[in-house]
């Protein structure tokens, strides 16, 4: 049976724990007063990842890390055999979106993971009013016709994103998928077992090549 090592990472109070939480099926609620992660916290629980070659059953551990970089002297520990990375962020907050491209130099960059054992997911906050993809607008916009607020919806929704693609355009090579606890639980259970699946299948192929450079 594969053991992955799943970090992950991202900035403070980003959403990282109540996902964790969910995923593992460690609590149904996923709500809550945030309580920041001291270091890392640890989570096991099996899955079954959609994709991977033989179907079969894999341990699970995902390591919840603080976004603190108090913390930061103890990263390159936690990253030591890690099989796959997350990068979760609020794309509601600007300055998350300045902040990944840090995540990503210190953890993936460095650790020379490949693209698809990777994983950007921009996590929605309940109460953060996003519907069908498109960001929040709030008061200004009251009253407008319809046809007016659509549009500045879909120009906020793409300057959000253009700013996440200029930053750091590596990152846009990476699977992004969004996350809503409030209305899409089963939705996120199942892109993050696609890309378990993905992850697994990686470390079978890897764990062939060194099999047959032993033979050969």
């Amino acid at each position: 049976m594969f053991k992955a090592k799943i970090l992950f990472i991202g900035p403070s109070e980003s959403g990282k724990t109540v996902l964790a939480n969910f995923l593992s099926d460690t609590t149904e609620n996923v709500g809550g007063v945030y309580s920041p992660t001291q270091g890392v916290r640890i989570l096991e629980y099996e899955s079954q990842p959609e994709g991977s070659g033989d179907n079969k059953t894999c341990e699970v551990e995902l390591w919840d890390c603080s976004g603190d970089f108090k913390f930061e002297s103890c990263w390159p520990a936690l990253m030591k055999d890690s099989s796959g990375m997350v990068i979760i962020f609020n794309p509601d907050v600007p300055s998350h979106l300045k902040e990944i491209e840090t995540w990503y130099s210190m953890f993936i960059s460095s650790q020379g993971l490949q693209e698809n054992q990777c994983l950007l997911i921009a996590h929605h906050k309940p109460g953060s009013g996003v519907q069908d993809g498109r960001l929040p607008l709030g008061d200004p916009t009251a009253g407008l016709p319809q046809l007016v607020y659509e549009l500045i919806t879909l120009l906020l929704f793409s300057a959000n994103m253009f700013i996440l693609s200029v930053a750091a355009s590596h990152l846009s090579r990476l699977p992004l998928i969004h996350s809503n606890l409030e209305e899409e639980l089963e939705d996120v259970r199942r892109a993050f077992c696609r890309y378990l699946g993905t992850v697994i299948n990686t470390m079978s192929e890897s764990r062939e090549r060194e099999e047959m450079s032993i033979i050969t």
